[in-house]
């Protein structure tokens, strides 16, 4: 269990589009937006670990021409997503400067990031702790994934609205901006190898 645990903060808490567009959120927008969108990322993440328990996820992407489908258009979107932010210029910010991305955005966002069937799959399919009882450990890995992923996001959220309240230089911002649509684009270039 300290294994799936430990699997399961690291997993999380590296850069992927769900936790870097967290932090944009908060930077651009603040917390009562940030708090939106984590809740609509909340309810995707555990959208696609749903579909990944019942092997819908596995039934749909073992048909070669949707997974690339699937694959080709959840990374076109990411690319998009990810050059916005490269291109948000001298403030650290988001897609839409004038409108707060909200609980919706968040909830689509999930079922097309490739990293989030990536960890979910390794989650649910690895780290065999109850061997006895299945139901009981899938109960239990998700109450411990959601334990460790609301922290981690509100601490990206933190992260982004820290970055807002300190009036950083055009230079930094840009930087800040470019770094983080770098990460997000070597997720997608992983997950688009991945399934080469």
């Amino acid at each position: 269990m300290i294994e799936f645990a430990a699997a399961v903060f690291f997993l999380i808490i590296t850069p992927g589009p769900g936790v870097l567009s967290t932090a944009g959120v908060g930077s651009g927008f603040g917390y009562r937006a940030g708090l939106a969108y984590v809740a609509g990322l909340w309810a995707g993440n555990n959208l696609v670990a749903g579909l990944v328990i019942s092997g819908i996820a596995a039934a749909a992407l073992a048909l070669p021409w949707l997974r690339t489908v699937l694959l080709f258009g959840s990374a076109a979107y990411l690319l998009w997503l990810g050059v916005k932010i490269a291109f948000a210029g001298a403030r650290v910010a988001f897609i839409h400067p004038e409108r707060a991305p909200g609980f919706w955005n968040g909830l689509a966002l999930q079922p097309i990031n490739p990293k989030a069937y990536a960890v979910n799959t390794a989650f649910f399919s690895g780290f065999a702790f109850m061997p006895g009882s299945l139901v009981a450990e899938t109960a239990v890995k998700l109450l411990i994934m959601n334990a460790i992923w609301i922290p981690i996001h509100l601490a990206w959220l933190w992260a982004g609205v820290t970055l807002r309240r300190l009036d950083l230089a055009p230079g930094v911002q840009r930087t800040i901006n470019i770094g983080m649509a770098a990460a997000m684009l070597a997720v997608v270039a992983i997950a688009v190898a991945a399934q080469l």
